[in-house]
C-alpha cells in the first residue's frame, strides 16, 4: 500500500504546500515552468518542507526526462549510467539529494556535463550549501532557500490529505494538535496522521488517539505559530542580560522542542555578538560544547549545553567588534570601497614591513585615502578589551 505521503506528493508547482516566495503565481520556479527552461538549482531547508515535492513538480511539469540519486547511497557507476542516459535523451534532470555529501569523484564526473548543459542538476540538502557545498557546483547552480511551514501551511496540506482517506473523522482541534506537534515538517505530520488512521478504531481520531502514537509535548508553535522564534530570541536576550537562570530556562524549553540546530546556531551568534572581545575564548568553548552534544545526542546532549550556557550568561559582555564589523560593511553597501592605496599592493618598494621595527609596529596609511581617519572600533571597558585597548591607544597615539 503506497504511504500518504507519496500520494500526496505534488504533480505541479501549484500543489505545492508553503515556499510562495518561489512556486506562487509570477515567482522564479512558476516563471520557469512557464517559459519551458530550467537551470541547475541547490534547494535547501529544513527536512519534510518541500524539496523533492518541488523537484518532482518541475520535473513532471517540463516533462523532461530524469533520475533520482543519493549523494551518498549512490556510487560513482550509478552516476556513469546516468550520464550515459542523459547522452541518449539530449538532457536530464539529475536530482541528488543529500547533495553537500558528494565526494568528489563524482563532483568531477558531473561538472563538465552541468556545465555544457546536457545535465540539469537539482541537488537538495538539509545543509547550508555556502558551507556545505564545493564552490565548483555551488558556482553552476541557482540557489533557493525553502522556508519553514508554518502552523496554517500544515493545516491547509493535512485537510487536503484528509481528502485521500476514506471515512475519516476528525475534528479540527486535532488536526490543529497534529500541526502544531510536527514542528514544520509536512511529512512527519502526514507520518502522524497516517499511522492514527490505521491505528484507531473507525479511523475515529481524536487527540488522545495522537497522543497515544506520539507523546512529543508542544512547544515549537503556540496560537501565533512564532513562539519558536520567540523562545530562540528570548534565549538569546537572556544570556545577553546576564540572567543565568533565565537562559537556562529557555534553554530547556528549546531542548523538550528538539530542535538542537537552532540552538546551535543561535549560541554560536551570542558567543560573538553578544560577549564577544570581552571573553574571546567563548566561540571555541561554544562549539566544543556543540560537537560533544552532537556526540552524545538527546538526552545527555542537555548537559555539555546546559554547562556552556551558564557561562555564556555569567561571562562579561561587548558588542563591540559587533558593531564595527555592521559599520564597516554598511560603508561597503553605501558604495565606499574606494581605491586601495598603492603601497598595500604587491609587489611594492613602497611598503614598510612592521616587524623590522620596535614592537612590530610601524606608523603607515592603511584605509584607502578617502577613509583616512574613519574609525569603526569603538572601545568598551571590560578586563579583556582594557589589555588590548592599551595597545589600540599607543598605536594611535604613534601614528
Amino acid at each position: 500500500m503506497e504511504l500518504l505521503a507519496n500520494i500526496m506528493r505534488p504533480k505541479k508547482l501549484s500543489d505545492i504546500i508553503g515556499q510562495q516566495h518561489l512556486v506562487g503565481e509570477n515567482k522564479v520556479l512558476s516563471n520557469l515552468v512557464k517559459n519551458n527552461k530550467l537551470f541547475s538549482m541547490i534547494l535547501y531547508g529544513k527536512p519534510g518542507i518541500g524539496k523533492t515535492s518541488i523537484a518532482s513538480a518541475l520535473i513532471n511539469e517540463l516533462n523532461i526526462k530524469s533520475k533520482f540519486l543519493n549523494a551518498t547511497s549512490n556510487n560513482k557507476n550509478d552516476f556513469d549510467i546516468a550520464i550515459e542516459e542523459a547522452k541518449m535523451y539530449g538532457e536530464m534532470i539529475l536530482v541528488i539529494d543529500e547533495i553537500h555529501r558528494m565526494n568528489k569523484d563524482k563532483q568531477d564526473i558531473l561538472l563538465p556535463h552541468i556545465e555544457s548543459g546536457l545535465i540539469i542538476l537539482i541537488g537538495l540538502t538539509t545543509s547550508n550549501p555556502y558551507h556545505k557545498i564545493n564552490p565548483a557546483i555551488r558556482s553552476r547552480c541557482q540557489i533557493f532557500e525553502l522556508k519553514e511551514l508554518t502552523k496554517d501551511d500544515l493545516i491547509l496540506g493535512l485537510n487536503k490529505a484528509l481528502t485521500k482517506l476514506d471515512n475519516i473523522k476528525i475534528d479540527n482541534d486535532t488536526i490543529n494538535y497534529i500541526a502544531s506537534l510536527s514542528g514544520g515538517d509536512f511529512r512527519y505530520a502526514l507520518n502522524i496522521l497516517e499511522v492514527a488512521y490505521y491505528s484507531s478504531t473507525n479511523h475515529e481520531i481524536n487527540i488522545n488517539t495522537i497522543k497515544d502514537i506520539n507523546a512529543k509535548p508542544i512547544v515549537a508553535f503556540d496560537k501565533d505559530e512564532d513562539n519558536h522564534y520567540q523562545l530562540l530570541s528570548a534565549f538569546q536576550k537572556s544570556i545577553r542580560g546576564s540572567d543565568v537562570d533565565a537562559s537556562l530556562h529557555y534553554l530547556a524549553r528549546l531542548l523538550v522542542g528538539g530542535d538542537l540546530d537552532s540552538i546551535y546556531r543561535r549560541m554560536s551568534v551570542i558567543a560573538y555578538e553578544d560577549i564577544g572581545l570581552a571573553n574571546p575564548g567563548i566561540g571555541p568553548k561554544v562549539y566544543a560544547a556543540i560537537q560533544a552534544a552532537e556526540l552524545v545526542g538527546l538526552p545527555e546532549a542537555i548537559i555539555p549545553l546546559g554547562v556552556i550556557v551558564t557561562e555564556m550568561a555569567l561571562s562579561p559582555k561587548s558588542n563591540s567588534a559587533y558593531l564595527a564589523i555592521n559599520e564597516a560593511v554598511n560603508d561597503i553597501n553605501k558604495g565606499m570601497a574606494y581605491e586601495i592605496p598603492k603601497h598595500l599592493i604587491n609587489p611594492s618598494k613602497d611598503y614598510i614591513y612592521p616587524h623590522d621595527y620596535p614592537n612590530d609596529y610601524y606608523p603607515q596609511e592603511y584605509l584607502p585615502k578617502n577613509l583616512k581617519n574613519r574609525i569603526y572600533y569603538h572601545k568598551k571597558n571590560n578586563k579583556y578589551e582594557a589589555n588590548i585597548n592599551k595597545i589600540y591607544e599607543e598605536m594611535r597615539n604613534i601614528k
